[in-house]
């Protein structure tokens, strides 16, 4: 006995861990199936990556040796819908037996049958006994976020919830409770499109920490702004709300049909260039720019597992060094006094507090420290130093939020 979902979940965790693909762009990949198997086997691989140090924990005492990686996935897809998903115990088994048999691990079929009843009689107290949020953390994650990372660590054991940003006068949908930000949060596992209102271009997806950057951005009606790596777009919305005359920036061209389809939807008037944020240069001096720069995406997790296992350490530098260029970019789009917003979704200080402690030295740019009643309801998220720092691990009562980094400059004169 198999099925798709199942199916499904073993791709996109071969995807993700062995060929080391992100989990949305290995979901585009899959074969055409049925949406509700393509969102249930979704699920599935989530919360495998999601719990993937604990499972393994759990897992380990039945196993004489290392199995192959495909049967080690198969292991890890079963043991997450008796231990994560409320799988009942025969289906769980059977439904791995199978993918093991059709996906050509069938003399690993037997075995698979015999831990998963092992995991269905002793795995909910074994997992219980766990230090979850330390196993399914990797080390140099851990190491890196140094206090914060258990608070950090724990908030990511959890699904994100789907908070959307509504376009000025429009309904939000029953589904969805107010934020303090100004946004809206519908439960996880919340179907955006099938929510009321989104085919009409009534809101847009964005978490309550991505919606800070343009805020404080402070643009006005009639000036010139840019958003830099502005897809999939949910700044760029912002920003056109107010009233400014807005020029998305987008390297990737696929990324930018993306941002084209949702500023259609929403029935927004932006200019749209396909060009590298290095060397585009707009015709006059503009007003304020915004750069929510390419970074590790570690304050992404709780949303996006598969970011704890497919970046490394080693992969700082070559971002910090990108980060550094755009914000020389950056600055030299701006007039004298115009303003400047750096955003990360990063909770690596390399990409955050350092990168702006190095503009402030080589580049003609001044901090302006975000005040406590520009935040009132994040007051706690504000540095010594007058930027912003979120963090999965606040707002733990409502469900958390992104871990942004982000600081507000100003050209002088």
């Amino acid at each position: 006995m198999t099925d798709s979902t199942r199916q499904a979940a073993f791709d996109l965790l071969t995807a993700t861990l062995d060929r080391r693909r992100p989990l949305e762009e290995a979901l585009d990949q899959l074969p055409d199936m049925d949406p509700r198997d393509r969102a249930a086997g979704h699920r599935i691989a989530a919360g495998v990556l999601r719990r993937l140090g604990s499972l393994d924990a759990v897992i380990e005492p039945f196993l004489k040796k290392q199995p192959p990686t495909a049967v080690a996935h198969i292991l890890r897809i079963g043991a997450a819908g008796l231990l994560l998903l409320d799988t009942p115990a025969h289906a769980a088994v059977a439904t791995a037996v199978g993918l093991a048999r059709a996906r050509g691990q069938v003399p690993f079929a037997g075995l698979v049958n015999a831990v998963l009843r092992r995991v269905a009689e002793t795995g909910a107290e074994a997992l219980a006994g766990l230090d979850g949020p330390r196993l399914d953390t990797p080390a140099w994650l851990w190491t890196a976020w140094g206090p914060r990372a258990r608070a950090i660590a724990v908030a990511h054991l959890v699904p994100a919830p789907l908070d959307i940003s509504l376009l000025p006068g429009a309904e939000p949908p029953v589904e969805a409770t107010a934020l303090p930000t100004g946004g809206w949060r519908c439960p996880a596992g919340t179907g955006v499109t099938q929510l009321a209102g989104f085919a009409e271009g009534r809101f847009w997806v964005q978490d309550a920490a991505a919606t800070l950057p343009a805020r404080l951005l402070a643009c006005r009606e009639g000036e010139h702004v840019a958003d830099l790596c502005a897809a999939p777009g949910g700044k760029t919305a912002q920003l056109a709300t107010t009233g400014a005359r807005v020029t998305a920036i987008e390297a990737n061209p696929a990324r930018m049909a993306r941002l084209r389809d949702n500023l259609a939807r929403l029935h927004l008037d932006v200019t749209t260039v396909i060009a590298d944020a290095n060397t585009w240069r707009p015709h006059a001096p503009l007003d304020a720019v915004l750069l929510d720069a390419p970074c590790s995406a570690t304050g992404t997790i709780r949303r996006h597992p598969d970011v704890a296992h497919l970046k490394r350490a080693s992969d700082i530098p070559a971002l910090t060094a990108q980060q550094d260029r755009l914000l020389e970019a950056a600055c030299s789009m701006l007039r004298p006094g115009g303003r400047l917003v750096y955003a990360v979704c990063s909770m690596q200080p390399e990409e955050g507090a350092a990168r702006i402690a190095a503009a402030l030295d080589r580049l003609p740019l001044q901090r302006v420290a975000v005040q406590p009643d520009e935040l009132p309801e994040l007051a706690d998220a504000i540095t010594p130093e007058g930027d912003v720092r979120t963090s999965p691990a606040l707002w733990p009562d409502r469900g958390g939020m992104d871990g942004f980094f982000i600081a507000r400059l100003a050209r002088r004169s």
